[in-house]
């Protein structure tokens, strides 16, 4: 068992199955060493907004439930939750009220999760924004970025003076 995996035993967190892009588009991409996860919701797909149908404190457990969602893809996506060498940047989209005012608290499930499965490496700088609207009317989605460890493979030399990385 990884270490990552260990950790997640015991926070009590068990990954589901990856969920699948919701329209036209991959869950992430690999490029110059950053995986970029597209925008994640909760599991369940809940609907409604922050600030009427649901309190600050579910909102929480909403976004920390969008961080298992993106977990599930990262271990999918890289075999190993080990690969990630640190969670870069992430981007909260909350359907809020108008008048709402904490969606910094909201975001916090999100990375008060990163923090505890990745330990110093998963301090994050992000941004949260409200949102009039967003897709199937979920209260939040989440986008980030990681630094992934890069796997090399070693390369046979063609002449025993030489060697490809």
């Amino acid at each position: 068992m990884s270490t990552i995996e260990k950790r997640l035993a015991a926070l009590g967190i068990v990954l589901p199955q990856a969920s699948n892009p919701a329209a036209s588009y991959t869950n992430f991409v690999i490029a110059g060493g950053l995986l970029f996860v597209s925008g994640k919701g909760p599991h369940g797909n809940p609907k409604g907004k922050l600030g009427s149908q649901y309190t600050t404190e579910e909102g929480y457990q909403f976004a920390r439930q969008a961080g298992i969602e993106v977990l599930a893809v990262l271990k999918e996506g890289l075999g190993s939750l080990d690969r990630i060498q640190r969670v870069v940047k992430v981007q909260g989209f909350v359907n809020a009220e108008p008048h709402y005012e904490e969606h910094h608290k909201v975001l916090n499930g999100f990375s008060e999760l990163m923090f505890d499965v990745f330990g110093e490496q998963g301090v994050h700088a992000r941004s949260v924004f409200g949102a009039v609207s967003v897709r199937d009317n979920l209260p939040i989605i989440v986008d980030s970025i990681y630094e992934v460890k890069v796997e090399r493979k070693r390369v046979a030399p063609s002449s025993p003076n030489i060697q490809f990385l």
